[in-house]
């Protein structure tokens, strides 16, 4: 059995999703592909903690990858999502039985072998579009399907450079412990913008929704700062301060560290943008947001798998 699972973008609530705020991701069209009838040149810690007995399938993250560096779309869910797809699609009916099986598993495992995380990046490969997520348990999320507004141009921007959320979350968490109540102000402030993105979001109301992530941009490099890290890394700081005053926004996918910026906006980014992108080392990778969630399928014929 073949499956495959989407990449992701986080386009709110980084962080604050770990303090309950709600989180905005979006499955995006580039894929990881799992072969249960071939073996895996290796096998990632999510793997391992979701199938400790196998049988592990090979998988192939490429249009995830940007040679050598991982472009920050969420692989290690994408791998993860796409090998349980491979291996359990025996089990369900169709489809939405698959997804609704091994959505939990998977959760479980990914936080497992990560030490935590929200999980939203799971939630997107298993389920696509766009989803506002709650954390409700460690292992547990509440989830609404959401549209993107059609006035939205939402562009990614990689820099080659990977980043690691394992280090960078690691780094606030010990500012918290050393900073108590500055670490409080500041996840007040963006718990509030990421409640106040989900429900513009939810009212279709685009501009709003752009100035809720300026405000979450600004926060999270004071929670960088604070922190010891680049959350918003130099570059990225550069290309949002060009873009706020003409109306978009600029800000990493999930817990930054320079992989991935976005591009949030009214219009396409213009060319004196992607100038100033190049020259900082970025360049757009086409996507298409709002992807398709996980699935499996026959290995012979194309088929969809299930009983």
């Amino acid at each position: 059995m073949k499956a495959k699972a989407p990449g992701k973008v986080v386009l709110s609530g980084a962080y604050a999703v770990l303090e309950g705020a709600p989180a905005i991701v979006s499955a995006v069209d580039r894929y990881v592909r799992c072969d249960s009838e071939l073996a895996p040149e290796r096998i990632t810690p999510e793997v391992r903690a979701a199938l400790p007995e196998g049988p592990f399938p090979s998988f192939d993250a490429a249009e995830l990858r940007d040679g050598e560096h991982k472009l920050g779309l969420g692989s290690s869910a994408a791998i993860l999502v796409a090998a349980l797809a491979a291996v359990r699609a025996p089990e369900f009916a169709d489809e939405a039985a698959l997804r609704r099986g091994i959505e939990g598993a998977a959760l479980r495992a990914h936080r497992e072998a990560q030490g935590g995380g929200s999980g939203i990046d799971v939630a997107a490969s298993v389920r696509g579009g766009t989803l506002i997520a709650r954390r409700a348990a460690p292992d547990s999320l509440e989830i609404d399907s959401v549209e993107l507004p059609a006035a939205l141009s939402i562009e990614v921007w990689a820099s080659g450079v990977s980043a690691s959320t394992p280090e960078l979350l690691r780094a606030v968490a010990g500012f918290r412990r050393q900073h108590e109540d500055e670490y409080g102000a500041l996840m007040s402030a963006l718990c509030r913008a990421a409640t106040g993105a989900a429900a513009a979001l939810r009212d279709g109301r685009a501009e709003g929704f752009i100035a809720e992530l300026c405000a979450q941009r600004e926060l999270l490099s004071k929670l960088g700062s604070a922190s010891g890290v680049p959350i918003i890394t130099p570059e990225a700081s550069a290309l949002a301060d060009w873009a706020k005053p003409r109306g978009a926004a600029v800000l990493p996918s999930g817990a930054g560290g320079g992989d991935i910026v976005l591009w949030v906006g009214l219009e396409p980014s213009p060319v004196p943008f992607r100038e100033l992108a190049a020259r900082l080392g970025h360049r757009h990778i086409p996507v298409q947001l709002h992807a398709r969630g996980v699935f499996a399928f026959d290995r012979e014929n194309g088929v969809p798998g299930g009983a």
